[in-house]
């Protein structure tokens, strides 16, 4: 476990869980900005456009907007990516296949993302509150910082569905990989193919209107196609 390694993801887990419904919104929390950039800063970018790749399709139905507090697929896709790059390194299997068993351990933890932010919602409910005492009391000042202390919020939710993740891979992984690695050997192709077809099967699902069906189709065969000439 590198510490600089995993204080330069919790820093990239911070601005990414940030702008993905507190502030700015510039998109650069989807996994498939997040996870190269971390892996890009941990030199190793092609692990996290591997991850990222998966985790979006996976998740890209469920946005966090409005009520909905969907899975942290933004936290999974920059922990998967510091758990591979590192666990590659300590276990000397930079292949897919450690990079695969590390998504599907941090897939699950990433359900604490939805607890986390379904309390700080629940926290910034309450700060609605004090901001109007303050405002009807004249205190300005004490009105204005409850939104820094919302923001606060979501920075302690990004960092500790982040932390959860990290720490749950980095006790599980190394346990499990001797138990899967022959497996995922033979297997890491079909799975890495099935979890982007999961995605497209829950995108077509919401789909209901036959011309975005077909432009979908259209997009992703010619996706397909770009990256097979490359």
């Amino acid at each position: 476990m590198n510490p600089v390694d995993l204080l330069i993801g919790a820093a990239v887990a911070l601005v990414c869980g940030l702008d993905r419904t507190a502030i700015l919104q510039l998109m650069i929390s989807r996994p498939i900005v997040a996870a190269p950039l971390v892996a890009w800063l941990l030199g190793e970018p092609m692990v996290g456009l591997q991850i990222g790749l998966l985790v979006e399709l996976l998740w890209l139905a469920r946005l966090p907007v409005g009520a909905a507090i969907p899975p942290d697929d933004t936290q999974v896709a920059i922990a998967s990516s510091v758990l591979a790059i590192d666990l590659g390194q300590a276990l000397d299997s930079p292949g897919i296949e450690l990079l695969l068993i590390c998504l599907l351990v941090a897939l699950p933890l990433g359900k604490v993302g939805q607890l986390f932010d379904h309390l700080t919602r629940q926290w910034n409910v309450r700060l609605l509150g004090n901001a109007e005492r303050y405002i009807e009391n004249g205190n300005l000042l004490h009105a204005e910082f409850q939104h820094f202390r919302g923001i606060f919020h979501f920075s302690l939710a990004a960092l500790g569905t982040y932390s959860v993740v990290v720490v749950g891979g980095f006790l599980l992984v190394p346990i499990l990989w001797p138990l899967v690695q022959q497996t995922l050997q033979h297997s890491g192709n079909w799975l890495q193919l099935a979890l982007p077809l999961v995605g497209v099967a829950v995108i077509l699902g919401t789909i209901n209107v036959s011309r975005a069906l077909t432009l979908f189709c259209a997009s992703f065969g010619m996706a397909f196609l770009l990256m097979w000439l490359v």
